[in-house]
């Protein structure tokens, strides 16, 4: 029989004071975050982009060695990569983009899914950037490949062109998945971290790019919350090399796939343009507008 236990006192709740005090759960100054990343050692060579088919090309990455997958896969919607959507200008694109067959969609994308859990550490987390098209193809393959969808993100911006006989399409899906639902990283950054990101793309007006790329804010989100300094991180679809970009920006290690080989110049200057940490802030740094307002309400610094 168990032993009464004197009751503990209900701590009274006082609106806005959780925020006020909010902390990320792990956060790094710049100094103790370069030492995170220059003390990690790997057993294979990083820092690295393949230009050869990630489905082939994942098999020879070591296993249980990524820490997070960023991925943004081609969608499959059949369009031009010349074609004038979204004000592009067509000389600005570059050349290569290949999309996948609408038919050869579902094989294509269990494919290249079924080659992570091998790769993902236990604590990993991949992060994958749909269309609604063939949303149902990348949600039955992490399905059955044992990946546990975690958050289902809505990114918000405005981008879609106009319709007469149909909603206008203005976001695309971020679905977080993990390989151990029990045990996974995710570093609370934010104290109210919402599932609806509304982040703008940046057209780069005059600047040769691929026919698509992420802002690198959304990548950056996604590293933040799922990754530490040191950690490796691989991007099957690497288009523009924007997440070994931000990775390399951020203290953290990257390796990439790419098919389309006149992506080389555009992603070798991106990197040239960053030094390892030049975008690295403290956590407790950023602004946080709950936690700022809350913290200016109890006068706390």
């Amino acid at each position: 029989m168990k032993t009464d236990q004197p009751s503990k006192p209900k701590r009274s709740y006082i609106p806005h004071k959780a925020a006020a005090e909010f902390k990320p759960s792990m956060d790094w100054t710049k100094e103790q975050a370069f030492e995170e990343y220059n003390s990690r050692i790997f057993a294979q060579e990083v820092d690295k982009i393949y230009f050869e088919d990630c489905i082939s090309g994942m098999e020879n990455i070591q296993s249980e060695s990524i820490d997070i997958i960023i991925a943004d896969p081609p969608f499959g919607l059949r369009f031009n990569e010349k074609e004038a959507l979204y004000n592009r200008d067509s000389q600005l694109v570059a050349d290569g983009y290949l999309d996948v067959k609408i038919e050869d969609y579902t094989e294509f994308t269990y494919s290249w899914i079924s080659k992570l859990p091998r790769i993902m550490k236990e604590d990993a987390g991949v992060w994958i950037f749909s269309g609604w098209t063939h949303l149902i193809d990348v949600l039955n393959a992490l399905k059955d490949n044992k990946l546990t969808l975690i958050n289902h993100i809505i990114w918000k911006y405005q981008f879609g062109v106009f319709t007469r006989r149909k909603f206008v399409t203005s976001h695309y899906h971020i679905l977080f998945a993990v390989k151990n639902e029990k045990d996974y990283f995710f570093n609370k950054i934010e104290h109210y971290p919402e599932d609806v990101w509304h982040i703008n793309r940046e057209y780069n007006r005059g600047v040769k790019k691929n026919a698509t790329k992420l802002p690198p804010d959304v990548v950056r989100r996604c590293i933040d919350f799922g990754s530490v300094p040191g950690d490796l991180i691989l991007d099957p679809f690497i288009g523009n090399g924007t997440t070994a970009i931000v990775a390399k920006g951020s203290y953290r290690y990257y390796l990439g796939f790419e098919i389309n080989t006149t992506l080389k110049d555009i992603i070798s200057k991106g990197l040239e343009k960053i030094q390892v940490g030049d975008d690295y802030i403290p956590y407790c740094n950023r602004p946080d507008e709950l936690v700022d307002k809350a913290k200016k309400k109890f006068k706390i610094k």
